[in-house]
């Protein structure tokens, strides 16, 4: 048994210095410190990177390095020694059960709402955290070996905000927690052409008219009927990504811009409005204008939607932010809209100007026509008789 252990702390001396090779003319080839961790907060995954260098350096390698001390798969990482330095990965998927399997811990923190979310008073986040910590693999009752420990944490807005395009326009999946269980409800946005909702909105690449009448639905599917949809905010960016600084709101809570008009919200599992096409300013040398459309939705149980409206507009704007948000929230988005120069009203005019202009203009070109036409025919009559005749004296 001795003489196993011997070999066994020899092969992994001989391991480690292997994979160390890479590591001897690097500057990270040191002690460990708190600095050699860097996170990455995704909208699907966290990313941890670590030196691995200085794990070398204290007899470690990247087996012996594991999440919240869980020895499954999902929670250990990869050497990447193709790196400058070589780094140590781990990829955690954002799904309770990858999060649940390594041991991380959960916290709800509350703060005023900041950003895309300063409309309201209290933004509930959850803090997803955790720890690398080594693994020693000495088998006595000593070793020579330091514990190396990595923090880490991610803090997400439970009134999550995607920054994915493919899976904004698509469509955003959110998850449902329903009587100890959960269920996926999707999100879209559907932009149609009356207020009939009947007919989707087909956008020429030459755009819209200025001021033509847009109509939106957002509507969930696969969704309880305990539930409906509740649009918080609606706004426009010239690019595809709701998370920017430069926005124009279409409307916050009780704040609508004058051509907006909703039609229905928290009402049902869709929520309906309208606005007139615009154009940004910094587009005003573009023969076409281009825009998204973005809103923020929550899916309100039914008992309660009504308690989540504004009721009271003509309050100071902040009583009138909402108090309690929920953790069913995402950001959808529009396809891309384009807007020319023209604005409805003057296309009308102009096609009534073209038809009039037509019509005025048909009746003395058609009469000049003629008149001119039956001229050509005397004056040749004329001179035919005129050459006749004078040939005819001649002759006589």
């Amino acid at each position: 048994m001795k003489t196993l252990t011997v070999i066994f702390v020899c092969q992994l001396f001989l391991f480690i210095k292997t994979d160390a090779q890479s590591c001897t003319d690097s500057t990270t080839n040191r002690d460990p410190e708190n600095s050699d961790i860097s996170v990455t907060c995704g909208t699907q995954f966290m990313d941890l990177s670590i030196l691995l260098c200085p794990i070398y350096f204290a007899n470690y390698n990247e087996s012996h390095m594991i999440i919240n001390g869980q020895s499954n798969n999902e929670c250990q990482g990869v050497a990447d020694t193709t790196a400058n330095p070589p780094v140590l990965k781990f990829r955690l998927s954002l799904n309770q059960a990858s999060l649940g399997a390594c041991n991380n811990v959960y916290r709800i923190d509350e703060a005023p709402g900041t950003g895309m979310l300063s409309s309201f008073s209290s933004i509930q986040s959850v803090n997803i955290s955790g720890m690398v910590v080594s693994h020693d693999p000495a088998p006595g009752m000593i070793t020579y070996r330091p514990m190396i420990t990595y923090m880490y944490s991610c803090q997400y807005p439970l009134q999550y905000i995607l920054n994915n395009t493919e899976l904004a326009v698509a469509g955003v999946n959110v998850a449902i927690n329903e009587n100890n269980g959960s269920f996926i409800s999707t999100l879209t946005m559907t932009l149609f052409n009356s207020d009939s909702y009947n007919t989707p909105l087909i956008i020429p690449t030459s755009g819209l008219n200025l001021k033509e009448q847009i109509f939106v639905e957002v509507k969930a599917s696969n969704l309880s009927s305990r539930f409906n949809v509740l649009l918080d905010r609606c706004f426009a960016t010239v690019n595809p990504y709701p998370v920017v600084s430069e926005k124009y709101d279409l409307f916050v809570g009780c704040v609508e811009d004058p051509q907006t008009q909703i039609g229905q919200n928290g009402v049902a599992q869709t929520a309906r409005f309208s606005f007139e096409a615009f154009r940004f300013v910094q587009h005003k040398n573009l023969t076409v204008s281009r825009f998204y459309l973005h809103c923020h939705t929550r899916l309100c149980n039914v008992s309660s939607c009504a308690d989540m409206l504004p009721k009271n507009c003509s309050a100071p704007r902040a009583r009138r932010r909402r108090e309690a948000v929920e953790e069913n929230g995402a950001t959808v988005s529009s396809t891309e809209i384009l807007v020319g120069q023209q604005t409805e009203s003057g296309s009308a005019q102009y096609k009534q100007a073209a038809v009039a202009a037509k019509e005025e203009y048909s009746s003395p070109v058609v009469a000049v026509i003629v008149c001119v036409a039956v001229l050509s025919v005397l004056l040749v009559a004329m001179g035919a008789y005129y050459t006749w005749n004078m040939r005819h004296k001649l002759r006589l």
